[in-house]
């Protein structure tokens, strides 16, 4: 399926028809999504649990509730660059204290520049992240990550920094009013010895910015708009690195379905566009997330 995809995208008449494809997608998506938010508002809003731990490229500031756990999959597919990547993303309360959450990502990457070195496990994420402000029923949360990045990519194909290194995230959660959410993150990533396509090694930092609005037309149905910014260094010689920037909007849909065990899946599209030093790019982001308990909760 990935080779039919990627070949059609070589050619402009094989991107007009993903594109159409694309969008006829988001037209039976958006309208699945409207027809579920008509038959939430017949309903008792108090019997149906919302969405809120659910943003796509921007991180909220919202811990795993007790008992509850949240598979994350992800993925992104850029048209121009032919870039594409697929994230699992697994995350745990810890038992008996639900501000501290552990969590993992596992990635899959392909660099469109690299046509011939086909898709591989990327550098893997270890999340530890505290509820320092708030939770999910405040008006304002802060919940502050570090996390450890495995250098489990490879360099060569284009998956991976080559070393060791460490990321921080400060997320904010802010309700607007009863019906506007906004998350707003600030970041940064430390490789010390980072290893270029030649093998070259140097210290290799980033930071990235990111803000989303999020408007609840429903409890199980949102409007998104995201923002995000990144500025990487990459090793170009021994010691020596240069920066790559990009920056996306990213408007897109997501809703929820409800089961009487606790499950919740909260399926979703968005359309990452480059502005900026990423003018021109355009690209698709599809998500899908399982949030269910897995110890009895307490009033249960």
């Amino acid at each position: 399926m990935t080779g039919i995809v990627g070949g059609w995208g070589r050619s402009a008449e094989g991107r007009t028809v993903i594109i159409g494809c694309f969008y006829f997608v988001c037209a039976v998506f958006f309208l699945a999504g409207a027809a579920l938010a008509q038959q939430d508002s017949a309903s008792s809003p108090s019997q149906q649990p919302g969405i809120q731990d659910n943003s796509f490229l921007v991180e909220e500031a919202y811990n795993q509730n007790y008992g509850v756990v949240q598979h994350i999959s992800g993925f992104a597919r850029l048209w121009n660059s032919k870039d594409w990547a697929y994230t699992f993303t697994q995350e745990w309360p810890i038992p008996g204290d639900a501000r501290h959450q552990l969590s993992f990502t596992l990635p899959f990457v392909h660099a469109g520049a690299l046509q011939n070195s086909g898709m591989g496990i990327g550098d893997v994420f270890l999340h530890y992240r505290y509820q320092l402000v708030g939770d999910g029923n405040a008006n304002v949360a802060f919940a502050p990550r570090l996390s450890l990045i495995l250098p489990t990519g490879s360099v060569a194909d284009g998956r991976g920094a080559g070393g060791l290194g460490v990321q921080t995230s400060l997320p904010v959660s802010l309700v607007l009013s009863k019906n506007l959410v906004s998350h707003w993150n600030a970041g940064a990533t430390v490789v010390p010895h980072a290893q270029g396509a030649s093998g070259d090694r140097a210290s290799a930092t980033g930071y990235n910015l990111g803000q989303s609005f999020i408007w609840l037309t429903n409890p199980r149905f949102n409007v998104m708009l995201e923002t995000v910014f990144t500025n990487s260094q990459f090793v170009v010689a021994p010691d020596k690195t240069e920066w790559s920037r990009s920056l996306f909007l990213s408007p897109g849909i997501r809703w929820a379905y409800n089961f009487k065990n606790g499950l919740q899946i909260v399926p979703g599209i968005g359309v990452p566009i480059g502005v900026g030093p990423s003018s021109g790019e355009k690209g698709v982001f599809l998500y899908l997330s399982f949030e269910h308990p897995f110890r009895k909760l307490p009033g249960k």
